[in-house]
């Protein structure tokens, strides 16, 4: 059964597992478990692309093979948002951006009036909109509406690992929209990912959960496989849910011994 590539603004990836770059302990095995993940596209932070040892992040990232994804994150305002997007099409990082207005700093959710405004004003100037945004079906078919290419509720808060709180929600959007769906923020282990794409997410983002494991490498390998697996299932569709059991050997047509 063959499948589709994942389409973001007209560009094709066949990987639909989308990677940061933050809290790795070292650039090296940042590099090593991008590799195992097998992700075309990564995220970067605008905020933090200077290292501290005076370096550029992205002379850690090989242009060639990767897709960079500028992201606003740290922005609380949308003029603060927009503002960075333009910077980074003027560094040449070209115009897809995960979009980011955060309301709150204790939570990470995001100010979702702030986000439509921005996703409006980015989306007439030719930016390809990702909105980070919550687990409402309402909100994602107002940023599609406003012109996002995509739209990227939250599986559960930045960084916190609880993986998919309300798979409901993100069957309604789902449902509602008709862009892609990439859930972004709160995947802990491969499991959540597996589930947000038999959920029929077209992806999954993430950056702690792998950055932050015992062995990034291997929890990016984990990860990869966990996408892949559970987009399989959903093409392959899974069978119906049963209060009681059903037999896996049918015993219609088989011979009645006793009698």
């Amino acid at each position: 059964m063959g499948d589709t590539n994942l389409v973001i603004g007209g560009k094709e990836f066949s990987s639909r597992l989308i990677v940061g770059t933050g809290k790795y302990s070292s650039m090296e095995i940042m590099k090593r478990a991008h590799e195992a993940s097998g992700a075309q596209i990564i995220t970067v932070a605008l905020r933090r692309v200077s290292l501290p040892s005076g370096e550029s992040l992205l002379d850690h990232l090989d242009t060639t093979r990767y897709t960079l994804l500028p992201n606003t994150a740290g922005c609380y305002t949308a003029d603060e948002a927009i503002r960075t997007c333009y910077l980074a099409r003027e560094a040449g990082l070209g115009e897809m951006v995960k979009l980011e207005v955060i309301g709150d700093p204790r939570t990470l959710f995001p100010d979702v009036q702030g986000l439509l405004e921005a996703t409006k004003t980015l989306a007439k100037e030719g930016f390809t909109v990702m909105p980070y945004t919550n687990d409402d079906p309402v909100m994602a078919k107002k940023l599609e509406d406003a012109g996002a290419a995509v739209v990227m509720p939250l599986g559960a808060p930045i960084g916190s690992g609880l993986g998919i709180r309300n798979p409901y929600n993100i069957k309604i959007i789902l449902e509602t929209v008709t862009v892609p769906v990439i859930v972004d923020a709160g995947v802990g282990t491969a499991s959540d990912a597996a589930i947000a794409m038999e959920l029929g997410c077209e992806g999954v983002l993430m950056n702690t959960a792998i950055s932050g494991a015992q062995d990034p490498v291997d929890m990016a390998r984990a990860m990869r496989l966990g996408v892949e697996a559970g987009r399989l299932a959903f093409r392959a569709g899974r069978i119906g849910k049963k209060l009681y059991a059903t037999a896996s050997s049918p015993l219609e047509g088989v011979p009645d011994w006793t009698s």
